[in-house]
């Protein structure tokens, strides 16, 4: 079998391998589009656009004024935002400064946030005001010398800025009391910076650029030190990847458009959004706040777009939603999902009503992110992880770590490419725990691979449930019950049981009042065997779920 059987299965014009050598640095990749993009609208946010000329004077500004402030060379910056318009910003400003960006999620409690800024080291950090208060309570035991407040309506201008901050902070009360009494206002930290000098950096390939700390799945919390060249090389795999689709949109003669639902702090947004469309000419219509799925409709009623990277449950959630038809959908040339399995009947759904099918990536923090994808001119829903991205190497390895070569068997993932992580922060030992003697990185995934090179999971090693001796995935069993009538979402984890060891329990949030445990049983005994059927059935409103939308099984046990 060769190397890499699934070349043939690759899209007409998509390459074999990519030269991520063609860029310097992210820096330069991003001052080439400032170049050529300039008078484009790069992002549009509450009804008002910012052209990539106005992210370029912006992010030099900002960056001579992190310069002002005394940090030296790799320094990290911590951003804890939403998406607004400032985000692009801050991270243009850090990297050209050439400091390392650390992305934090902006609902992270005072202990999870300490942990991350303690363990980055980060001596500044661009903040929302509305999470403020989060800040006040553990800034004092960490690095943090630097803070710069923003707000939802600094880019908005006078008029409508002041009245959205006003609504924001008064009416909505997003905004709880806080005292920072150092904290630089984000439009004073620009008008600072027009009085410096911007120095610009040697930047290099091999520099730190992103400190990307993995969701803690498996225990706790760490950074995945991304290097320039690695999110170079993942920025021109998904350029590559996606190729077809933007070649069509520009024969059309229109601009590429992206829905930024996905926070821009998450790896998948990150590269997918912000650095793709960046260095494709694209626009991205920024979404705060995702779960508000009326808000969310609302603003895609007023926007064209081509683009849609989501997970499994966004692209869930909208498709259920009474305002679902107010948005034209017709544009919509291709959905990604990614940061969780996607589920057929989700799949199903979101293909009957925008017409067009949910291609399923896959990728990790660790492999920033993009690892394998699905063709985008798939006509329908595969169930598969897809095949690798360009000068991408996969393979699956055996519990005796040897690698895994009879098809169909389920193995490891195992990825090498130039997306990979240089290691985790500051923890060699983590870092050897999950690289072969051959330079692969150790995903945690149990996948299969077929003959064509799709490969598609079967679940992660942690998730396991062990019954009897016989090994149940959660991702079947969910995938089974969610085709269930009446099943608005599921999850299945291990429980401890006296004779079988573990047994399966499910928990279920219905759709239709009507659904029964007798029902759900019933069918789960006409499509699964008896070992993999539930043994405990939970009815609640609602699954934990981390801020991007991913099920949260260890929560549920």
């Amino acid at each position: 079998m060769s190397e890499r059987p699934w070349l043939a299965a690759y899209p007409q014009g998509v390459p074999a391998d990519i030269e991520p050598s063609s860029y310097h640095s992210l820096v330069d990749l991003m001052e080439q589009a400032f170049k050529a993009y300039a008078p484009r609208a790069a992002y549009s946010f509450m009804g008002k656009d910012l052209s990539f000329a106005d992210i370029d004077q912006q992010s030099q500004l900002f960056a001579a004024y992190l310069q002002s402030l005394g940090l030296q060379r790799g320094d990290r910056v911590a951003i804890m935002m939403p998406n607004v318009p400032q985000y692009p910003v801050a991270v243009a400003a850090i990297l050209r400064a050439g400091f390392v960006v650390v992305n934090v999620n902006p609902l992270y409690t005072a202990r999870e946030l300490e942990h991350q800024l303690k363990d980055s080291g980060s001596k500044a950090i661009v903040i929302i005001e509305n999470f403020a208060s989060t800040l006040q309570q553990c800034i004092a035991k960490t690095q943090v010398q630097h803070v710069v407040l923003c707000a939802m309506g600094d880019e908005l201008g006078l008029l409508k800025g002041t009245l959205v901050n006003y609504v924001v902070r008064n009416v909505k009360k997003m905004v709880p009391g806080y005292q920072l009494p150092t904290a630089v206002r984000y439009k004073d930290a620009l008008a600072k910076g027009k009085g410096g000098q911007f120095q610009r950096h040697e930047i290099g390939p091999d520099d730190v650029a992103v400190l990307q700390y993995t969701g803690g799945t498996t225990g706790v919390s760490k950074g995945a030190v991304l290097l320039h060249r690695n999110i170079i090389a993942n920025t021109l795999q998904c350029e590559a990847w996606f190729n077809p689709v933007v070649q069509e949109v520009r024969q059309s003669g229109e601009q590429l458009t992206s829905v930024c639902a996905l926070p821009l702090y998450h790896i998948f947004a990150f590269t997918v959004n912000m650095m793709l469309s960046m260095h494709t000419g694209g626009k991205n219509i920024l979404i705060p706040n995702p779960r508000d799925l009326a808000g969310t409709l609302k603003e895609l009623s007023k926007h064209k777009f081509h683009s849609f990277p989501a997970v499994n449950t966004l692209f869930n959630g909208l498709a259920h939603h009474a305002d679902f038809n107010t948005v034209d959908w017709s544009s919509l040339k291709v959905s990604v999902g990614g940061g969780m399995a996607v589920q057929g009947a989700v799949a199903k759904l979101w293909l009957e009503k925008t017409g067009c099918p949910i291609v399923e990536g896959y990728g990790l923090s660790e492999t920033s992110p993009v690892v394998s994808c699905n063709p985008v001119t798939a006509k329908e829903f595969t169930g598969s992880i897809g095949v690798p991205s360009p000068s991408t190497y996969v393979k699956l390895v055996g519990e005796d770590g040897q690698t895994v070569t009879e098809l169909g068997k389920t193995g490891e993932i195992a990825v090498k490419g130039p997306q990979v992580m240089a290691g985790y922060w500051q923890r060699p030992d983590e870092t050897a725990k999950v690289t072969t003697a051959d330079g692969y990185f150790l995903t945690g995934d149990i996948g299969t691979m077929d003959a064509r090179g799709f490969f598609k999971i079967v679940d992660r090693k942690k998730d396991m449930v062990l019954v009897s001796g016989f090994n149940v995935y959660p991702n079947e069993v969910e995938e089974v019950v969610a085709m269930c009538p009446g099943v608005m979402e599921c999850a299945v984890v291990g429980i401890p049981d006296e004779k079988t060891g573990e047994a399966v329990k499910l928990v279920v949030v219905k759709s239709d009042e009507s659904l029964t445990e007798q029902k759900i049983r019933d069918f789960c005994r006409e499509n699964l065997t008896g070992y993999k059927q539930p043994r405990v059935i939970e009815f609640r409103t609602e699954l934990p779920k981390t801020p991007v939308g991913k099920i949260l099984r260890r929560e549920l046990r």
